[in-house]
């Protein structure tokens, strides 16, 4: 048995303390769930196997299993199950993959797949003294991003910033500044293009007010990138403008079996026909892309030469240029519509943009096979494989 995107929508993208800082994230999720509902309306909720949910965070409001909080939320009858899953970055395609397993196995005919980040809302924490009534100080420590609350038998290579790991890669594969700004002003350059297209219209959601990714820079160019100052070495190349920024928003998937067309109301858009995941030393991360979609490529049964569009989300113009030197395709193919530098970076939710987005171009560019991939902190990458479903 087969599984199938038959759905995908999402909210817009929001800055960090922007348009979506008053959303709640278990709100943003609920919403997305009702959105991808209402566009199949001949679909009973009720036959719904699962509702599986990214989250990285899960520290504040998304805390006690979104997934689950989220579809009560969203009015889904109490006998669906939920659960969320945390692979970091990549926890919205994990769900996806985990959601089409589960339909392969025949565990569900249909499941809502997605993921949902506030990277506003994100609490800080305060560590639980060893004792009571502690003489010293105690530090909040932001749960937004990266590590905190460190193992001190982690080694330090292990726990660098995201930002000094990236760097590095920059060093090993010798990608220079204009190379990584180049690729963030062609990410705002064709995100602005898709929204001005209408590409977006029908795979986003308005929340608050919002209608549109909030972080896209229509005007962006090399020369103005090439202003602003490194993040994360004085002599660096990595800055603001060529990483993706911190956001809030949510997506979701529709997932089903071949049968479930019938229940769901219309036919699916693309099949998932391979999957991978892979794992190196955590410093490397922005790497771990590469051998994933090797692997989700073999276990399709295709190679390189027959993908016609890929979905790379750009944590950082330098990972993401790595993978597709690796990968020796043509980078015209690579986020076509714009890209997370642009689009914005919501840790959970990434993972579902990118795979709706794909099963989108794969039917826009009559391409027959696509690459979903993402890049997770610790050592880890994940890709999806879609295959697109003539209609």
């Amino acid at each position: 048995m087969r599984a199938f995107v038959y759905q995908a929508v999402r909210t817009p993208f929001g800055r960090f303390n922007g348009a979506l800082a008053g959303a709640r994230p278990d709100d943003l999720a609920a919403g997305v769930i009702q959105s991808l509902l209402e566009r199949s309306p001949g679909l009973d909720p009720a036959v719904i196997g699962e509702v599986i949910w990214g989250n990285a965070n899960g520290a504040g409001e998304d805390n006690r299993n979104v997934g689950r909080m989220a579809a009560l939320l969203a009015g889904l009858p109490t006998s669906v199950p939920g659960t969320t899953v945390n692979r970091l970055c990549g926890s919205g395609l994990d769900a996806a993959m985990i959601g089409s397993r589960a339909i392969e196995t025949g565990d569900a005919d249909a499941v809502v797949a997605g993921g949902v980040e506030s990277m506003t809302r994100a609490p800080w924490v305060l560590p639980k003294p060893a004792k009571g009534f502690p003489a010293g100080n105690l530090t909040a420590v932001s749960t937004t991003l990266g590590w905190r609350l460190v193992n001190p038998r982690m080694p330090e290579s292990w726990t660098a910033s995201l930002g000094e790991c990236n760097e590095l890669l920059a060093d090993r594969f010798k990608i220079d500044r204009l190379r990584q700004d180049e690729f963030a002003a062609r990410s705002h350059r064709l995100a602005a293009q898709a929204w001005s297209d209408g590409f977006y219209d029908d795979l986003v959601t308005p929340v608050d007010g919002l209608s549109q990714d909030e972080g896209v820079r229509p005007d962006s160019s090399p020369e103005k990138l090439s202003r602003l100052k490194p993040s994360f070495r004085p002599d660096g190349t990595i800055t603001a403008g060529n990483a993706s920024p911190l956001s809030d928003g949510a997506s979701a998937v529709l997932l089903g079996s071949e049968q479930a067309a019938d229940v769901i109301g219309h036919d699916p858009v693309a099949a998932i026909v391979g999957r991978g995941a892979f794992a190196l030393d955590p410093q490397d991360f922005g790497y771990a892309p590469v051998e994933a979609a090797n692997k989700a490529l073999q276990r399709a049964g295709i190679g390189w030469d027959q993908v016609g569009a890929v979905e790379l989300n750009e944590a950082f113009a330098v990972q993401s240029l790595a993978c597709v030197d690796a990968w020796g395709i043509d980078p015209e193919i690579v986020n076509t519509r714009g890209g997370a530098i642009a689009i914005g970076h919501p840790l959970g939710a990434s993972g579902g943009r990118i795979l709706g987005t794909l099963a989108k171009v794969l039917h826009e560019r009559d391409a027959r096979f696509g690459v979903a991939a993402i890049c997770i902190g610790v050592g880890q990458g994940l890709a999806v494989v879609l295959e697109r479903v003539s209609k």
